[in-house]
């Protein structure tokens, strides 16, 4: 763990530790008000929990990064109990809390390859490729008129079971790919 030298070093997507436990910087604007001392205000989402929080770091505030380990992972199914992965070279299985993965687990098949973060030897979080390509399994017929009213997507089912807007022409078996981050539709993938 090193601590940040000044304020300007919080940045958006920067992991840190905040009260002892593993922070990510979700937004971070650098704030200087007539008679006051500059402040970061922060919004953080706590990578153990998934609360957000807000928070205002001062000039002397101590911010150390977090140390966060790696591990990269196979994933092999999820159930009530959570997301089970398995480590590559050890084959050890681990379980993450259905909490910690609920909006990621819809981007998850066989055998996806993703990492595992974490904290104090703890795992606390997956991290997913930011694009990953899906099959479309079933996409209603766009109707035509649609883009009249500037609706321009329509919802897909990928293999994964998730669902995802996507434009008009995708349909059935095509490939496309998708921003996991935001859950958006990139685009068509051919082969």
């Amino acid at each position: 763990m090193s601590v940040l030298p000044n304020l300007n070093s919080i940045k958006v997507g920067l992991k840190i530790i905040y009260n002892e436990e593993p922070y990510l910087v979700v937004e971070a604007n650098f704030v200087r008000m007539q008679q006051r001392k500059p402040v970061m205000q922060t919004k953080m989402k706590n990578l153990m929990t998934g609360r957000m929080l807000e928070y205002n770091f001062k000039p002397g505030d101590k911010v150390e990064t977090a140390d966060l380990g790696r591990k990269k992972v196979s994933f092999l199914y999820a159930d009530e109990t959570g997301s089970h992965f398995m480590e590559n070279e050890t084959y050890e299985q681990i379980t993450l809390d259905a909490s910690l993965t609920e909006n990621k687990v819809g981007y998850l098949r066989e055998g996806s390859e993703v990492q595992i973060l974490y904290f104090n030897d703890e795992p606390i979080d997956i991290e997913l490729p930011i694009k990953m390509d899906f099959t479309v399994t079933s996409a209603p017929p766009g109707v035509k008129g649609d883009t009249a009213q500037g609706k321009v997507t329509k919802p897909v089912e990928i293999e994964t079971g998730a669902t995802i807007n996507a434009p008009l022409f995708i349909n059935e078996g095509d490939k496309i790919r998708v921003n996991t981050e935001t859950g958006e539709y990139v685009e068509r993938v051919t082969e």
